[in-house]
């Protein structure tokens, strides 16, 4: 029997006058891997920021294996922002450096290991790297951790399709049968292959949760065709403002 861990309970959450989320229920079981699905807007990077702590809810309880957002939870989340956060001055041994004074549970024997399968070495500067080569560093140290959940706002946003590919198989291959794995995106064509769960958002608000081996069986359709016909969602290229 899968054990809960992530609970949200009537989470709110807005910016001047417009809800970024409004009255959320949600809870996540351990072991799977969940699409959070939706348009440009709809309020995925603040509920990834929610869970991780980085911002507050105006109403509603948030927790993780039964904690609240704090340096527990920091403890157990591991979470990789939409947008680059590695100093460009910075060598990949830094880098390696700081995930392991900065967290217990780093595994760097792991990130070296997918490190040299992609040929960077240590040495080399994060400025020097090219856009596709700083994603998937990025992602090799997030996934480095033995963590118990794993959060990833738009992992392939921006990069080729065979950087894509190195992305979606380091997801599915570097993390533990009893961890989570929440992935955030509006490219839902390239995720949905190794998804366990869709997770609908439209304006703030969850419009469908479902299995996907449900969704193909019955709808006759991939993820992808049934968000785009049942919300007519038109996706955008660019990131997500909220």
């Amino acid at each position: 029997m899968s054990t809960e861990l992530l609970r949200l309970k009537g989470i709110s959450k807005r910016f001047g006058n417009k809800y970024a989320l409004k009255d959320i229920d949600l809870e996540i079981e351990e072991g799977r891997i969940v699409g959070l699905l939706g348009p440009n807007g709809s309020g995925k990077t603040t509920m990834m920021k929610l869970i991780n702590g980085l911002l507050s809810p105006d109403s509603g309880e948030i927790t993780v294996r039964g904690e609240h957002p704090g340096p527990y939870t920091k403890s157990v989340v591991s979470y990789l922002p939409d947008r680059a956060y590695i100093a460009d001055w910075m060598k990949v041994k830094d880098l390696l450096r700081m995930f392991s004074d900065f967290y217990r549970d780093f595994n760097t024997e792991k990130a070296l290991n997918m490190l040299s399968s992609l040929g960077i070495s240590e040495n080399e500067r994060i400025k020097n790297m090219s856009k596709g080569n700083k994603e998937k560093v990025q992602l090799i140290m997030v996934m480095s951790r033995e963590a118990s959940l794993y959060l990833l706002d738009e992992p392939i946003g921006g990069v080729d399709p065979a950087a894509r590919d190195f992305i979606l198989k380091t997801i599915i291959t570097n993390y533990s049968e009893n961890a989570t794995v929440i992935i955030s995106t509006h490219l839902i064509s390239d995720v949905e292959k190794i998804l366990d769960e869709a997770i609908f958002l439209k304006e703030g608000k969850i419009v469908r949760r479902e299995n996907v081996d449900d969704i193909r069986d019955r709808e006759g359709r991939s993820v992808d065709q049934l968000f785009r016909e049942e919300f007519s969602v038109s996706v955008p290229a660019d990131k997500e403002a909220l």
